[in-house]
C-alpha cells in the first residue's frame, strides 16, 4: 500500500494497526516513494523456529556418544 505524507500524518494510527497485521506501507511524496512502514518481528530464541518444539540435545549423556556408521550416512546424504 502507498499514501502520501499528509495521508500517513492523518492516519498514522490506522496505518500502524495494518502494519501491526503485516502490511506494509510505503509513504511517498509527490508520487515516488520515500519511506516503508513495516512491523519488527521481534524474535525470541533460535532463528527459523529451530528447536521451537523440540530441545537440540536430548536431556542426559546420549548425545554425546559418537554417531553410528549409518547416522553418517544419512547425514551426509542430508536425510
Amino acid at each position: 500500500m502507498q499514501v502520501d505524507i499528509h495521508e500517513a500524518q492523518t492516519n498514522l494510527s490506522r496505518l500502524l494497526e495494518l502494519v501491526e497485521q503485516g502490511e506494509s506501507v510505503l509513504i511517498a511524496r509527490h508520487g515516488k516513494p520515500v519511506a516503508r512502514l513495516a512491523g519488527i518481528h521481534q524474535n525470541a530464541g533460535l532463528p527459523l523456529g529451530i528447536a521451537r518444539n523440540a530441545p537440540l540435545a536430548s536431556s542426559g549423556d546420549d548425545w554425546w556418544q559418537p554417531l553410528t556408521d549409518s547416522e553418517v550416512e544419512d547425514w551426509i546424504e542430508g536425510r
